[in-house]
């Protein structure tokens, strides 16, 4: 693991108790498939909700989704930043037990490949860190639920960071081209 994954990892490892919680400590070596994976879990903690992560930068980066994921092009869900986990994290499926962070049941609900179509004013496509810290990530999705083109659009708030998850519109469930 690179000084650098590690640092974004920080985070994370402080929220836990590794003693304690069967979530993994270390991130996986870097994977050799072409395009990079998704995964949402189901999260049954103190409330039910479902984690959205995008493998970026040997990372995954990670929102939680009070609602759950948009399925179709009129729904429109609040997606909340979390920190950074893991590449391993991806298949995590277990019990966090009670008194440790996130505490409860998670079990992944999707998992699959994914391509950043968000592209700058010169057509070039722009990087996920990039994309998020501009605020807008447009990504096709290629799993066993979640399929098309999404859309990640951070709103305007003074002392937050929220953003909202939809499924763009026109765009048929189809496979990645």
């Amino acid at each position: 693991m690179s000084k650098e994954e590690n640092s974004k990892l920080v985070p994370y490892r402080a929220r836990r108790n590794f003693k304690t919680t069967p979530e993994p400590i270390k991130s996986t070596k870097k994977r050799k498939l072409k395009d990079p994976i998704f995964v949402i879990q189901k999260h049954a903690a103190t409330h039910l909700h479902y984690d959205f992560r995008l493998e970026s930068d040997g990372v995954l980066k990670s929102w939680a989704l009070p609602k759950g994921p948009p399925v179709k092009e009129s729904d429109r869900r609040l997606a909340i930043p979390t920190e950074d986990h893991p590449l391993s994290y991806a298949t995590f499926e277990g019990v966090i037990p009670q008194g440790n962070y996130g505490a409860g049941t998670v079990k992944v609900w999707d998992i699959g490949t994914f391509k950043n179509i968000t592209k700058d004013k010169d057509g070039k496509i722009t990087s996920i860190l990039q994309c998020i810290k501009n605020g807008r990530l447009k990504i096709v999705l290629d799993g066993e639920k979640m399929r098309g083109r999404y859309a990640f659009i951070k709103t305007k708030s003074e002392d937050k960071s929220f953003w909202l998850f939809l499924k763009m519109k026109g765009v048929a469930n189809s496979p990645i081209d």
